[in-house]
């Protein structure tokens, strides 16, 4: 029998995982299930006590049953023991508080004391944190004796993989009726609201064993509806409506998107799911606080001597392709530089409208700005506007929060705005005025907007100043948005991916980032040539600024490669078994 965890797909510190026991148990799940194959009339809290050693065997020595050892046994009892017992693959679990965790070589860690920690934000967020950057990332982390159907996606968004349904037992027994969003005692229930097994029946007829399992039938129910988040990319999504039923998890949300290196490094850089803003709470999200830092800090103006026109956004993304848009830029004539506003990305410069996540985001428009909406991206576009150089701003936006932005990001800037809106954007009289505001601008060829465009992707995605470095003798072949940069020679160094507007190289590319002078995201392998997937055994080194979904260089004693990271660069030094990187071509040295 092989025991071990293994991590399949990751959203942000979420993870779905497969704990392989004598059955495959799919994780987020509850322990309660694997504890089933520990034998008959074993409990969860039976699961990890210590039990007699081999049959015939006589040292004092105590062994779990999945052979792991409790936290404090002495480093030469479990050498010991793995002379003694060789085919016995330990340890597969281990007993750790926040402050003892740390790398026991085991497939899980139990988390000590942890229904002191949940219910308090503060300190729950600090001991998942703790004890998940002191463990293996290949390692699943179990908190026992917490989850209920209403805080289990907080769990598992924090970080948690498995957890128990003892508590959700314990309310059953003491006739409370647990659901997503609370719980009821049963004398106050009028009907049963869940069409379960254990609720099919008049609720006359319905006793405290059937409220136990009901409890567990809905906490297994959330729990698939969190593995089915995770594999769609949607998790947080999901969570800021969730939370809301209980205030410690809205605060454990709130305290987790304030812990940036701990979410952002395992947090995508790119993905094909949609974004929902339906909250505030949104504008805190990494992938909205990264696009913003790498737009204003990243970005280069290469349409010279060109103003700037701000436009607001569109539903339809990308933006190029909505009705609204396409009426600018028949106006505009092509004859200033787009960038579109609004909440809760910032500022879109239109080389970046394909880039992840400004064409896939929905947020709700109700035609008022909030406050802290309007701080923000006056904040963003005041950030872009430092780090640009425009001899004037034609700001194509209506009164609805748009024009306050402007006013806010451009006080006591020296630069001349015009504002061109009379009523609404699309109206004649407004698409006049922005035309007549551009007469005598030269118009942008589309050759410079798709040179412009590789090289801005360029410039977010490895750096400021990478567009010009890596692609210095730049050459376009295909049409927007499917485009690929060639060398002089007519080589192609990369592409440009609609999916998610970022660049993918080929081996060409690779090597000539290699050679550049902008930071290569590197993973360092043993001597082997890579086909398909790099897997985390095979890994030597790995830059700790890889995240998942960056573009990265592999290099052996005999490959190169080109490909996508499947995690972030810490985990795949530290992990011992999964795929870390998804590779597009290789060679053999």
């Amino acid at each position: 029998m092989t025991d071990y965890f293994e991590v399949h797909e990751r959203d942000g510190a979420a993870r779905l995982g497969e704990l392989r026991l004598a059955d495959s148990h799919v994780t987020p799940s509850l322990a309660d299930d694997v504890v089933e194959e520990a034998g008959d009339g074993v409990s969860a809290s039976e699961w990890f006590e210590p039990q007699e050693p081999p049959e015939g065997d006589d040292s004092a020595v105590t062994v779990l049953p999945y052979r792991g050892f409790p936290t404090g046994t002495a480093e030469e009892v479990e050498e010991s023991f793995a002379v003694d017992y060789p085919d016995v693959d330990f340890p597969s679990a281990a007993v750790v508080s926040p402050d003892t965790a740390a790398d026991y070589g085991s497939d899980v860690y139990i988390l000590s004391g942890a229904p002191g920690y949940v219910g308090h934000a503060s300190a729950f967020v600090d001991a998942v944190i703790q004890a998940r950057e002191s463990i293996p990332g290949d390692s699943a982390l179990y908190l026992s004796g917490v989850a209920t159907p209403e805080n289990v996606a907080t769990l598992v968004y924090a970080g948690v993989d498995l957890v128990d349904a003892d508590r959700a037992v314990v309310r059953g027994t003491q006739g409370k009726y647990l659901t997503t969003d609370g719980e009821q005692f049963l004398e106050d229930l009028e009907e049963l609201p869940c069409a379960c097994e254990a609720c099919r029946k008049p609720i006359s007829e319905f006793t405290r064993e059937d409220c136990v399992d009901h409890n567990v039938n809905v906490l297994e129910a959330e729990l698939a509806r969190v593995r089915g988040r995770i594999r769609e990319g949607r998790l947080r999504d999901y969570i800021e409506g969730q939370a809301r039923h209980e205030a410690w998890c809205t605060a454990s949300f709130r305290e987790l998107d304030q812990q940036w290196g701990y979410i952002e490094e395992r947090t995508p850089v790119q993905r094909d799911s949609m974004l929902l803003s339906a909250t505030e709470d949104s504008l805190k999200r990494v992938e909205i606080q990264r696009f913003a830092d790498r737009v204003t800090s990243r970005f280069q103006k290469r349409l010279d001597d060109v103003p700037l026109l701000l436009v607001p956004c569109s539903a339809r993304k990308p933006y190029s392709e909505s009705q609204s848009h396409g009426q600018f830029q028949d106006a505009a004539q092509y004859r200033a530089h787009l960038v579109s506003m609004t909440s809760p990305i910032g500022v879109v410069p239109q080389e970046l409208e394909l880039t992840y996540p400004a064409q896939h985001y929905d947020s709700v428009v109700t035609g008022e700005w909030s406050e802290t909406e309007l701080d923000f991206v006056s904040r963003v576009l005041a950030r872009y506007l430092d780090n640009t150089n425009y001899s004037r701003i034609v700001a194509h936006v209506p009164d609805e929060g748009y024009q306050e932005i402007v006013r806010r990001a451009t006080e006591g800037r020296d630069v001349p705005v015009e504002f061109t809106v009379e009523d609404h954007p699309t109206t004649d009289a407004s698409l006049a005025n922005l035309s007549d505001a551009l007469q005598g601008e030269t118009q942008i060829r589309v050759s410079e907007k798709e040179r412009a465009t590789l090289k801005a992707v360029a410039d977010y995605q490895f750096g400021a100043g990478a567009g010009d470095d890596l692609f210095d003798d730049l050459q376009i072949q295909g049409r927007y948005p499917k485009i690929q940069a060639l060398d002089a020679e007519g080589e192609q160094l990369a592409a440009l991916v609609p999916n998610y507007g970022l660049l993918s190289f080929t081996l060409a590319g690779g090597r000539r980032w290699v050679e550049s002078d902008v930071p290569t995201k590197t993973v360092e392998i043993d001597d082997f040539v890579p086909r398909g997937s790099v897997l985390a055994p095979g890994v030597v080194d790995a830059d700790d600024s890889i995240r998942p979904g960056d573009e990265v260089v592999v290099e052996g004693p005999s490959a190169f490669a080109v490909g996508r990271a499947l995690t972030h660069g810490a985990e795949m030094t530290e992990s011992t078994r999964g795929e870390v990187v998804q590779v597009r071509h290789s060679e053999e040295r």
